[in-house]
């Protein structure tokens, strides 16, 4: 019996760890926490000069369907960053300018996702950064239950709701939540 669950409430790091970290380069949060955490050359940044770091807010979507991307946006909170998973690849463009602007308007700082993205030129203009492993223009159903805020497998790594999410032009790191405060003092 399949379970899907929406979990609301998650334990975060410091706040002001958290923003710290985030001003850190990935490779020198990557080195200081002993060269664990990079997801991969997979995700690329789809902008330039941008660096920021947040609270993972996690989705485990499936290939093609942005259902429960639409449900996790209930569920964010400034300082947060939307990690988004499916259970097969998809190279569908799930998210673009409209999902942006409900993050943005709930203080999320940025997109992480194993799929596609699309509207790319208007995420550009609208400053709200995305790492994406395709772009495309190809849209999705709406159909299929998933689960927000469970660990999911990013890159081969386990990424726990309110982890730490550290991006920027050389990729993305995930600091496990409860070794930030460690993290930073590397």
């Amino acid at each position: 019996m399949n379970r899907h669950v929406v979990v609301r409430e998650i334990d975060r790091a410091d706040p002001e760890v958290v923003d710290a970290l985030g001003q850190i380069g990935t490779a020198s949060v990557h080195e200081a926490i002993g060269r664990v955490g990079y997801v991969g050359v997979q995700l690329r940044p789809i902008q330039q000069d941008v660096r920021i770091g947040g609270s993972a807010v996690t989705v485990l979507s499936h290939p093609g369907d942005n259902l429960m991307i639409h449900a996790a946006v209930e569920v964010c909170q400034p300082g947060d960053v939307l990690v988004v998973v499916n259970t097969a690849p998809s190279t569908h463009g799930m998210f673009g300018d409209l999902l942006a602007t409900s993050l943005m308007h709930r203080g999320v700082r940025g997109l992480i996702i194993d799929a596609g993205v699309r509207d790319t030129s208007d995420l550009r203009a609208m400053g709200f950064p995305v790492w994406s492993q395709y772009v495309s223009c190809q849209g999705t159903v709406k159909n299929t239950p998933g689960s927000v805020n469970v660990p999911v497998v990013l890159g081969g790594l386990v990424v726990n709701p309110g982890d730490v999410v550290c991006a920027d032009d050389d990729g993305v790191v995930i600091v496990p939540r409860e070794d930030a405060a460690w993290a930073l003092e590397q």
